[in-house]
């Protein structure tokens, strides 16, 4: 009869040279609080960006659901618990993740950029005549008595302390006119842009 206990200290060998295989404490704790930051990231983002992320179903609802709590000591719960379900993704669920939320840094970057260029070609605009007669040059489509008396009126309401209501007019047709340049249109203030942000130069207010 064949001895049960054959071979057994041969799986016990193997079991222990698997030992050494596996990850150090260290960089156990390493992975968790990554994962745990990368949750972190996600509950800090718009619901609806989180919804198009691609990830578990149970891991986006312990997501959706901490964004929820207001209670510190019911969020911070919730939190640690939404770093234990990230850490049930393998590692090409965490590489899609953490590509989607680095698109998002690059795009907030460039549309923050794009933003102040677009800013400051508006203030151009009310300094400067010569400017309007470029912007006019430049995309002929444009209501050339539309824009003067918006010019005018933005002025008006600065000089007034009024609300900026021209003033943002002015802005989003500038911002129509980068849209259609970037989809190759014309060639208006959307590139424009891209050049006083090569610059460096990125002050301005916001709309």
């Amino acid at each position: 009869m064949p001895n049960p206990n054959r071979g057994a200290c041969g799986f016990q060998s193997s079991e222990f040279e698997e030992e050494y295989e596996r990850p150090s404490k260290s960089q156990l704790k390493r992975e968790m609080t990554a994962l745990q930051k990368l949750g972190a990231e996600l509950i800090a983002e718009p619901r609806d960006r989180v919804k198009r992320v691609p990830m578990p179903e149970d891991v986006r609802d312990a997501i959706l659901e901490c964004q929820l709590i207001k209670d510190h000591e019911g969020r911070r719960r919730q939190l640690q618990y939404v770093g234990k379900k990230m850490r049930t993704l393998d590692a090409d669920e965490v590489a899609v993740i953490q590509k989607t939320i680095d698109s998002w840094k690059g795009m907030s970057k460039s549309d923050t950029a794009a933003m102040h260029a677009l800013e400051r070609h508006r203030d151009r605009l009310l300094s400067d005549d010569k400017a309007l007669t470029e912007l006019l040059s430049q995309n002929p489509q444009l209501d050339a008595q539309q824009l003067r008396a918006l010019i005018r009126n933005a002025r008006k309401e600065q000089a007034e302390n009024k609300p900026p209501k021209a003033y943002r007019e002015i802005f989003q047709i500038l911002k129509q006119i980068a849209a259609d340049g970037k989809r190759g249109d014309n060639d208006g203030p959307g590139e424009s842009a891209d050049d006083e942000f090569s610059a460096g130069d990125t002050d301005g207010d916001h709309d």
